[in-house]
């Protein structure tokens, strides 16, 4: 029954791994039960799974799921955030948990598709802006060289513009 259950963890693992878009690994030593039970509500509502889990069997899910780079951030007590969707999003939660309820929770690294991240790393996705002010940004900087044009072009007719309302004005005078 005890390798049944293992080989079933595993199983999930692998595919909590093969789905996720990032793998935070997180060290949890000194957290309470009920600080453990408020992040897992907190990264929950924001779409995060998080799960305290050993590392032999994450090892062999990592194998499973074809991701072995995450054992370089496995090492001693490790508990895992998957995020789903947006990283940026999946590190902004975890570093808003801690910031906000200045916990002991300690980022190891993550994984980010197949690149290892260090701590610092994460903590530099969790402060970038979100992907909609990104995509707000960028169109405006697209936008930026057509108004210049715009200005350029458009400056000689209001000149002339200006000059032939001014030759009329003093017609009508």
């Amino acid at each position: 029954m005890l390798k049944e259950k293992k080989a079933q963890i595993v199983s999930n693992l692998a595919d909590d791994l093969s789905r996720s878009t990032i793998v935070i690994a997180t060290n949890y030593q000194g957290l309470l039960a009920k600080q453990m039970t408020d992040l897992r509500n907190a990264l929950t509502k924001a779409g995060i799974e998080y799960h305290v889990v050993k590392n032999t069997l994450v090892y062999r899910a990592a194998d499973e799921a074809s991701r072995p780079h995450l054992k370089d951030i496995v090492e001693g007590p490790v508990a895992l955030a998957f995020g789903y969707d947006d990283a940026v999003n999946t590190a902004k939660a975890l570093h808003q948990y801690i910031k906000s309820t200045g916990s002991s929770l300690q980022i190891k690294g993550g994984l980010l598709e197949d690149r290892v991240l260090l701590p610092e790393e994460v903590t530099s996705l969790a402060n970038l802006p979100t992907r909609d002010v990104l995509v707000s940004r960028l169109i405006g900087q697209l936008q930026a060289p057509v108004r210049t044009l715009h200005n350029i072009v458009g400056y000689p007719l209001r000149g002339v513009l200006t000059v032939l309302q001014n030759r009329a004005q003093t017609a009508t005078e």
